[in-house]
This record gives C-alpha cells, structure tokens and sequence, in this order.
C-alpha cells in the first residue's frame, strides 16, 4: 500500500480512541478547555516527533517561508472556528443533526479542493466520496426532517464546522508542499507550527473565559496526557496522508473511522447492531475498496 494510506488509517484509528478520551474528559472541563488540552498536551510530543523524523530522514530543518506562514496560521484559526461551531450546535434540539452534517466535511473538502486549488478528483473519486458520506450519514442514526436541516439553527453550525474543518484539511497540504521539502518532514513541521499557535489561542482564551479551568487541566494530567497522546497521533497521521495525497480522498478514507468506532462500541458494549448500520457500514467499506482499488 502507499505511504498515505497507511498513515490516514493510524490517523482514523486513533481519532476513534481520541474521541472517547474526550468525552471522559468533557465531564470535568468545559468545551475550550478540553480543546486546549488537546492541542497544550500534544505539544512536547510533536516536537520530540519532529526532532526525530529530521534525524531519520537526514533532512535539515526548512525555512518557514511566507507562503506557509499563511496557511498554517489560517488553518489554525479555522480548525479552533470548526470545533467552536460544533460545540455551538450541541446547545440546540436535534444536535445529533448538526454532527452529522458537520461530517459532510469529507464532501466539502472534494468541492473546496476542486474550486480553490483545482485538485479535481476522477469520477470514481467523487463517487467513493458520496458512497462514503452517506453511509456515515446511515450509520449516525439521525432521521433528517425540514425542520431539523433548515429551521434548527444547529444544522447551520454543523454544516460551517464541516465547511471551516475542509479548509484546514486542504490548507494544511497546501502549507506542507509550500516547504519544498521531505513531505515527513514538512507535515511535521507543519503540525509543530500549528500546535504552538493553537495552543497559545486556546490558552489565552481559557485564562479570559474561565480561568478556573486552568488548573483542572493539570489535576486531570492523566486523562489529559491520554487525549494529548492519541491527538498527536492522530495529528501525524492526517498532516502526513495529506501531504502525500489529495486532501478529498485521505478524508474519504478516513470515513472508516466510524466504522472502527461502531465496532469498539459494539464489542465494549456487547450491543446489536442494526440492519441499517450493516448498511452504512457496508457503503463505508465499498467507498474505501472504490478509493483505493480504483479511484
């Protein structure tokens, strides 16, 4: 398999486990903190990672040019905006909606990439794409209504979370390929530059917002360090599939993500599963099989 594949794979795995650590860690902060977390904790793990990959690769540390400057300090600005919409959508009825539409996300960055940086997929391309979206869409369980996509003002910020998470996919490429070097190295670097930038926002806005947040997030070292540690992780896997490929079919790929989620939970839980999640998971596997046998 190519080298993108296996990296957006890690990345779709361990976002799965991420997200549990997450929520377990909701329970004690509010949304920004535990947003801060995500990225504060990860820090010294991305910097030991980038350290590393230059010593492997034997490549020297590139220059931060304009051009990348740009990118990465927009994508870090539009990945804090997708995750404060999402967080937004929660507060109204029917937010199951809005997360799903906010993970049209995959869809979104094929229609970006092709209008703004003319990354146009092949039709078996935009077909797996679809495939994929709707069976996250099936296996999410939500039963969409007029009221629900165009009169709950949750869909509206589902559907921007989805729209402002595509720009940071495909301007974060756009920023590694702007270093001009070994992609490793510069999906690492890209991710360094944008931890540290996320993580003095977050901070800052946490300290304004709700100072008192602050030292649970050290109390809470333990779970923090785990969502720190999977995140970083995951980050390595995104930054670097989407440098090495197409920003629209590494998400599609990553769709598979639901899947390994619905399977941990099932297995954990020791629940059914239902016809209409066979069918979403069915429609995930036959986008993957399309994206990677024929697109």
């Amino acid at each position: 398999m190519e080298t993108w594949i296996y990296f957006t794979l890690l990345a779709a795995f361990m976002q799965a486990v991420r997200t549990a650590g997450q929520k377990q860690l909701s329970g004690h902060l509010n949304a920004m903190a535990t947003t801060a977390v995500r990225y504060v904790y990860a820090l010294p793990f991305a910097a030991a990672y980038l350290y590393w990959i230059i010593d492997f690769r034997q490549t020297p540390l590139p220059d931060l040019n304009p051009q990348f400057l740009k990118y990465t300090l927009i994508a870090s600005v539009m990945q804090i905006i997708g995750t404060a919409c999402l967080v937004a959508a929660f507060k109204y009825r029917n937010f199951a909606v809005a997360t799903s539409l906010a993970k049209t996300e995959a869809i979104q960055v094929a229609v970006l990439g092709a209008l703004i940086f003319s990354t146009s997929l092949s039709y078996l391309g935009w077909f797996s794409v679809v495939v994929g979206v709707v069976g996250v869409l099936i296996v999410t369980k939500v039963k969409f209504t007029y009221a629900d996509v165009f009169q709950n003002p949750g869909a509206g910020f589902g559907l921007a979370s989805g729209l402002a998470l595509a720009v940071t996919t495909l301007l974060i490429r756009e920023a590694s390929l702007a270093l001009n070097t070994d992609l490793m190295v510069s999906a690492a670097v890209t991710l360094l530059f944008m931890i540290v930038v996320q993580s003095v926002i977050s901070l800052v806005y946490v300290f304004i917002q709700d100072r008192k947040q602050m030292p649970i997030m050290f109390s809470q070292w333990r779970l923090c360090l785990f969502v720190g540690i999977t995140s970083v992780i995951g980050s390595i896997g995104w930054f670097t599939g989407a440098s090495y490929q197409n920003a629209a079919y590494v998400k599609a790929l990553g769709q598979i993500e639901f899947f390994i989620t619905l399977f941990l939970t099932y297995r954990i839980f020791k629940e059914k599963i239902s016809l209409k999640e066979y069918i979403g998971m069915f429609l995930i596997i036959v986008s993957v099989v399309i994206l990677l046998v024929w697109a």
